[in-house]
C-alpha cells in the first residue's frame, strides 16, 4: 500500500505530507486559508492527512475535520495523543484513562467517526507500555482506530514495545514518526534499522531542520528573534550560540551543493529523508499557501548518489549538528535520582 501524504506529522510510500502542525493560533490562524491548502494539496494527489490533539490546543484537528468534509473517506487519517491538554495529571500521557478519553475528544475535533493511524506523541515513564498496548488495541476492536504507532520514541523503547506485544498477545506499534533532516540524521544509527526491522512504517518530521534548512538564514546575516520559529524558541536561533553557528555553516555547504544541480535548498533538504530505503513519508509544515506548493516540489526531486554523497560528505550519516527540535529526553539524563547514588552510597570502599 502507497499513500501520498498530507499531515503534519505511511505505511510503505511516497514522499508527500503537509503539516497540519502549522495550523491554528502557532501557525496560520485563518482557518478558511488553511482549508484551502489542505484542499490543494488533496488536489495535488495526498491522501494522507497527519495531525495532533496538542497542536495549537486541539485547534488544528478542528481545521483537519472542516477540510475533510465530504472527503473523509478518501484520506488516511492520522492524529497523536501524549500532550497535556490541561491542567492536572490526569489530562495527558499515556495511561489507559487519558488515551480513552482523549481519542473521544480527537473524533469530536476531527468530525469524523474513526481514526485511521492514532500515534502515542512521546514515550512515558510513568506508565508500563502494556497498560499503553493494551488500550490502544481495545480501540482498534472498537473500530475507533484502524492501527497505531508511536512517534519520536528511541530505538530501545521500540523494541520494549514490540516484545510486550508479542509476549501479552496485544496489537503492535505499526508506524514511529521521528526527526530527521541533513542536520540531524542521528536515527540513522538505530531507529531507522530498528524500524526495517520491524516492517514499520516512518513518517519524518522537520526536513527543514525549524527553519535552517530554508535558506532564510546564512552565515553573516542577521537572525529576527521577534517573528516565526525564532520567537517562539529564541535559544534555537541565537546568533552567539555555536550551534547556530555550526548549523549555518552547514548550510552554506549544502547551498552550494542545491546550486550545483539546479535546485533550491527546501527542495534539497525534503528530498532527501525520502531517499532512505527505511523512510515511508516526509512530513512538512507550511503555513502558506506558495510554502507549500515549494515544498512539494522537493517530494518529485531525486537525489542521485553523487549527490548524496557529497551530502554524506558534509553530514557523515549517523550525526547530529544539533540535538533535533523537539526530540526526547529520558529521564534517566534529566531526573537526578536516576543518575546519582545517595551521598552515602556514592563510595566504592
Amino acid at each position: 500500500m502507497r499513500y501520498r501524504t498530507l499531515g503534519g506529522t505511511g505505511i510503505e510510500v511516497s514522499a508527500h505530507c503537509l503539516g497540519t502542525m502549522m495550523f491554528g493560533a502557532v501557525g496560520n490562524p485563518d482557518h478558511d486559508d488553511a482549508v484551502r491548502i489542505i484542499h490543494a494539496a488533496l488536489d495535488a494527489g495526498i491522501n494522507f492527512v497527519d495531525t495532533a490533539d496538542m497542536y495549537s490546543s486541539g485547534e488544528s484537528e478542528v481545521i483537519v475535520g472542516k477540510a475533510l468534509k465530504g472527503r473523509r473517506d478518501d484520506v488516511v487519517l492520522a492524529t497523536k495523543v501524549h500532550f497535556p491538554m490541561g491542567e492536572g495529571p490526569n489530562r495527558g500521557g499515556n495511561s489507559r484513562r487519558w488515551i480513552v478519553k482523549e481519542v473521544e475528544e480527537s473524533l469530536r475535533r476531527l468530525g469524523t467517526d474513526w481514526i485511521d493511524l492514532y500515534q502515542v506523541h512521546r514515550p512515558d515513564h510513568t506508565t508500563d507500555i502494556e497498560e499503553t498496548l493494551s488500550a490502544l488495541t481495545d480501540l482498534v476492536r472498537q473500530g475507533k482506530i484502524r492501527t497505531f504507532g508511536c512517534s519520536t520514541f528511541p530505538a530501545e523503547e521500540i523494541v520494549e514495545s514490540h516484545a510486550t506485544a508479542e509476549r501479552r498477545g496485544l496489537g503492535r506499534f505499526r508506524t514511529e514518526q521521528p526527526p530527521y533532516s541533513i542536520l540531524a540524521r542521528g536515527i540513522e544509527k538505530s531507529v531507522l534499522p530498528v524500524c526495517r526491522r520491524y516492517g514499520m512504517g516512518v513518517l519524518t518530521w522537520s526536513p527543514l531542520a525549524s527553519g535552517f534548512l530554508t535558506g532564510r538564514y546564512r552565515r553573516g546575516g542577521t537572525i529576527d528573534l521577534s517573528t516565526g520559529r525564532a520567537a517562539l524558541q529564541p535559544h534555537r536561533f541565537d546568533p552567539s550560540s555555536p550551534l547556530t553557528a555550526a548549523k549555518l555553516e552547514v548550510v552554506e555547504q549544502l547551498v552550494a551543493v542545491a546550486e550545483s544541480i539546479g535546485t533550491t535548498l527546501p527542495e534539497l533538504a525534503v528530498a532527501f529523508p525520502i531517499a532512505h530505503p527505511a523512510v515511508t513519508s516526509v512530513i512538512i509544515g507550511p503555513r502558506t499557501m506558495d510554502q507549500a506548493e515549494r515544498l512539494l516540489k522537493g517530494a518529485s526531486l531525486t537525489l542521485d548518489d553523487e549527490t548524496l554523497d557529497r551530502i554524506d560528505a558534509i553530514v557523515p550519516p549517523g550525526t547530529d549538528v544539533y540535538p533535533p527540535d523537539g526530540a526526547w529526553t529520558p529521564p534517566s539524563l534529566t531526573e537526578l535520582p536516576l543518575r546519582r547514588r545517595p551521598v552515602g552510597e556514592r563510595s566504592g570502599a
